[in-house]
């Protein structure tokens, strides 16, 4: 089961978030995220384990509890949907205003002789 884990204090790193699911059951990965430019903790990650019974025991234990003073969320990860995810173009298609070439009004600018 991949279980997200949120609200985690930014000096966590992954040995310790393993240790605190290890006590329920085997882990088989843990991934802090981080940000790609500054290398910094975003405060949450996924940590994976192959039994469901364990993973679900861990999920109710840890849900809510403190670590490093922060009250940490933990929960089953669903994966999004494919069609939900997030572009830089996101208004791009369809009806686009603005930009170059788009209709605004007056036709074209070539001049007349």
């Amino acid at each position: 089961m991949n279980i997200f884990v949120g609200s985690l204090p930014f000096s966590i790193e992954e040995a310790d978030l393993r240790e605190s699911f290890e006590a329920y059951g085997a882990v088989d990965s843990v991934k802090i995220i981080t940000d790609k430019f500054t290398g910094r903790s975003k405060g949450f990650g996924f940590v994976e384990m192959p039994s469901d019974e364990e993973a679900q025991k861990a999920i109710d234990e840890l849900n809510g509890a403190t670590v490093q003073g922060r009250t940490i969320v933990v929960n089953k990860s669903e994966p999004k949907p494919e069609g939900e995810r997030r572009s830089f173009n996101n208004n791009r298609g369809g009806d686009s205003r603005g930009g170059y070439g788009n209709n605004r009004g007056g036709g074209d600018r070539g001049g007349r002789y």
